[in-house]
């Protein structure tokens, strides 16, 4: 099965979808974003050759309309704060679990083979003693986290019942350019590290991630959608290093070059899992991912890009 040249990227505006949807275009590729623009910005996609069409999800008209034409889905759109899930449940669910129903079911009425989902490593899996992989038990411990299993679980049932060729990809915490609408940690280092304040950790700073930089995040998407695997197959796309808040946060200060930044210890936030790093061997044997960007290269580099982008004025 070759890949298609004509792609639904949903959610395409957004952080992610900056880095995919230019690399898809370069790549020769026809993309068409639908986007709501609630995180997205169409700015982000400025100068690219796609079509942007402005709708959600949750809307199943939209979908069948946009989806026209095309023959592959890659679907980011989603309600990604596990913080914001525990805060509001409901929208969480209706845009992870019901949107990415709506995306799979209308996958199934226009007869697209292929549809690559955004998933999750770390809050899907829940507390575990890492390094998690593919047979990791899932125990998500966020309504976030429920929300990308349940996602992974109509994904892998559109696959055996309708034929839907589904690889569901499970990020790392992602990071780099055209994150400034994402409210992750490094953001929000940055961002206090240019205003002064201090940066805030929860916990005593031994609580750890699996930091991946969004440029291999988009090389996996990549690879997930050009490569024959079997529908409903889940990879783990992450660095395979396990990066404590504290040495995040020692890295964000070395790269703005204020290593004596002050820190401020705060409790732990309901909802958050402890230690956090997944192995991606699968995902290397399967389509060939491996990580490019180590930390020490791609956190200076996301710093230089907050100074031109960002903190310009």
């Amino acid at each position: 099965m070759s890949a298609p040249d004509g792609i639904l990227v949903t959610g395409g505006a957004g952080f992610v979808g900056a880095t995919l949807v230019r690399r898809l275009v370069a790549s020769g590729y026809r993309v068409r974003v639908l986007d709501n623009l609630s995180t997205g910005d169409a700015a982000h996609l400025a100068g690219v050759d796609v079509e942007l069409v402005k709708g959600d999800i949750r809307d199943a008209e939209a979908l069948d309309e946009t989806l026209e034409g095309l023959g592959a889905i890659i679907h980011l759109a989603a309600a990604g704060s596990v913080i914001g899930s525990v805060q509001d449940p409901e929208t969480n669910f209706d845009v992870n679990v019901l949107g990415t129903f709506r995306v799979l079911d209308a996958a199934r009425r226009a007869g697209v083979e292929r549809v690559v989902q955004a998933s999750t490593g770390g809050a899907l899996i829940g507390d575990a003693t890492p390094p998690v992989d593919e047979r990791s038990l899932p125990k998500p411990i966020s309504p976030y986290g429920a929300s990308k299993l349940a996602g992974e679980g109509y994904a892998h049932a559109f696959a055996k019942t309708y034929g839907v060729r589904t690889v569901a990809i499970r990020f790392g915490n992602v990071y780099g350019p055209w994150c400034a609408r994402k409210r992750g940690v490094l953001n929000v280092f940055f961002e206090s590290i240019h205003s002064g304040a201090p940066l805030i950790i929860y916990g005593d700073g031994t609580a750890s991630r699996d930091y991946v930089h969004v440029d291999d995040i988009s090389n996996a998407l990549q690879l997930a959608l050009e490569n024959d695997v079997p529908g409903g197959t889940v990879l783990h796309a992450a660095s395979g290093v396990e990066t404590t808040v504290q040495e995040l946060a020692d890295l964000c200060r070395q790269a703005a070059g204020v290593p004596d930044h002050p820190i401020e210890y705060r409790p732990k936030r309901a909802g958050e899992v402890g230690r956090n790093f997944a192995s991606y061997d699968l995902a290397n044997q399967v389509l060939g991912y491996a990580p490019s960007v180590p930390r020490e290269v791609g956190i200076p580099r996301t710093w230089k890009w907050f100074q031109e982008e960002v903190f310009r004025d």
